[in-house]
């Protein structure tokens, strides 16, 4: 395949994170003070934290979620394009990193658009009288729930394409070069969450959720420079 094509699909991909994390930001990036409303503390272990998303209107949330689920095509296409550079080895093994990536991106899609219903769970369990509170505090309960079940294959797939993505890598035979072994979705998080802790307050602070995202950026800068002729 034409390394030019695949340019375009890295910047594409690259700037498809990039509005992502736009939208992560859109959903979390938000300080609330749960003293603020009392309605809610007696549920402050249930929200343990996402009381935050109190302070956001509805029309952020809805373009917070929105904005992710429109910029997931573009996703996909960063990863076909690590595809054809890994695709020189062992066709399998590279297919694998992508359907890997790939699930956990579409996974990923259903779990960033679900932050909007929880935000309006949590807009109503404050607007509601007291009497009713339970019942949207069980929505939520059960929507925690369901987001924690798509959390830990979403975090599997990542985990286990980017170790076979390295390891295809580090056998010299794809397109990317060798120190990029070390350059993966996975990496790039925990690189991303010790840059942060170094960052002044005000950036963390507008950059709340984005860590996948962010990490994706920086792959997808990588893969389009390291595959560029």
């Amino acid at each position: 395949m034409d390394l030019i094509p695949l340019n375009l699909i890295g910047i594409l991909a690259f700037t498809g994170a990039g509005i992502y994390a736009i939208g992560d930001v859109l959903l979390l990036a938000a300080k609330v003070s749960l003293g603020d409303y009392p309605k809610l503390k007696p549920f402050a272990q249930l929200l343990s934290g996402s009381e935050k998303m109190l302070v956001l209107s509805p029309i952020r949330l809805m373009w917070g979620a929105l904005i992710g689920v429109f910029m997931t095509p573009l996703i996909l296409l960063g990863f076909w394009q690590t595809y054809q550079g890994l695709s020189n080895v062992n066709v399998w093994v590279a297919l694998a990193v992508f359907g890997l990536f790939g699930c956990a991106t579409i996974i990923g899609t259903f779990v960033h658009g679900s932050f909007y219903y929880l935000g309006e769970y949590i807009h109503a369990l404050n607007d509601v009288h007291e009497d009713s509170q339970a019942i949207i505090a069980g929505m939520i309960e059960r929507h925690k729930k369901v987001l924690i079940a798509t959390y830990a294959p979403l975090l599997s797939f990542i985990v286990i394409a980017s170790i076979l993505f390295s390891i295809l890598v580090a056998s010299g035979k794809t397109a990317f070069p060798v120190w990029m072994t070390g350059v993966t979705p996975l990496t790039m998080t925990f690189v991303w969450l010790l840059v942060k802790r170094i960052l002044p307050n005000f950036v963390r602070e507008r950059t709340e959720g984005a860590g996948f995202n962010i990490a994706y950026m920086a792959f997808f800068a990588c893969t389009t420079i390291s595959l560029w002729k």
